[in-house]
């Protein structure tokens, strides 16, 4: 129900500018919508690949597969700070992770070993890699972001659509849903002493992962080398 001032409001708005406010409402809805579509296209290869492997390998290197779409609020503040220009063809040229999909593996090398056989499909195109895991950023984050661009099939053909996918071990996401939370509460104001101890814990979770990774390469032997793909 809106309030007497918003139906006063929306009662001095003329029809011609009440149409345009609907279609550019319906137009933000189909844009968005298309990267809904195309997370959804990665998380359906994905579950693949995470059935396939527990079927033919008796081995599952996914552990969970989280996912989201940025709300408007959300891309128009990163409009903003980036400086882009409010169109819709310069928001899909400029601003790559509207879509995300998250995956978490038990291991570092599952951790490649699924962002390659992901980008080694033939219609998914990398446009971008950051290994975090190779080379963590100052404060201990560790993840492999990729951004690829999927084909999504509508009745007006095929759209390619850009998704950010970020593959991190249960011991990454675990630091860095603590690091999300602390920069929360402190509005990003976190003090010294506190950034210290979540570097230090950052290091214990890398340690964590290859000694757990080395007690498993004991059981079911050492993996093919694997590294980040590379960007078309």
């Amino acid at each position: 129900m809106l309030t007497d001032r918003a139906q006063r409001t929306l009662d001095t708005i003329d029809g011609r500018t009440l149409e345009e406010m609907r279609a550019l409402r319906d137009e933000t809805e189909r844009f968005l919508q298309r990267y809904r579509f195309g997370m959804d296209e990665v998380i359906t290869k994905l579950s693949i690949l995470r059935d396939e492997f527990s079927q033919a390998h008796s081995y599952n290197p996914i552990e969970h597969i989280s996912s989201r779409v940025k709300s408007l609020d959300s891309v128009v503040d990163k409009m903003r700070r980036k400086g882009v220009e409010p169109t819709f063809d310069a928001i899909r040229e400029t601003i790559t992770d509207i879509a995300g999909v998250r995956v978490t593996c038990s291991f570092v090398s599952d951790a490649y070993r699924i962002a390659e056989l992901l980008t080694a499909q033939e219609d998914v195109r990398v446009i971008r890699v950051k290994d975090y895991i190779a080379e963590p950023k100052a404060n201990g984050y560790q993840s492999l972001h990729l951004i690829v661009e999927v084909p999504v099939f509508l009745s007006t053909g095929a759209h390619p659509v850009c998704v950010e996918v970020q593959i991190r071990t249960i011991a990454m996401d675990f630091w860095a849903s603590l690091e999300h939370k602390i920069y929360y509460k402190y509005d990003r104001q976190v003090p010294g002493e506190l950034l210290a101890q979540l570097t230090d814990a950052a290091r214990t979770a890398s340690e964590l992962d290859a000694r757990m990774e080395g007690l498993h390469r004991t059981v079911h032997g050492t993996p093919h080398a694997r590294s980040a793909p590379n960007p078309v």
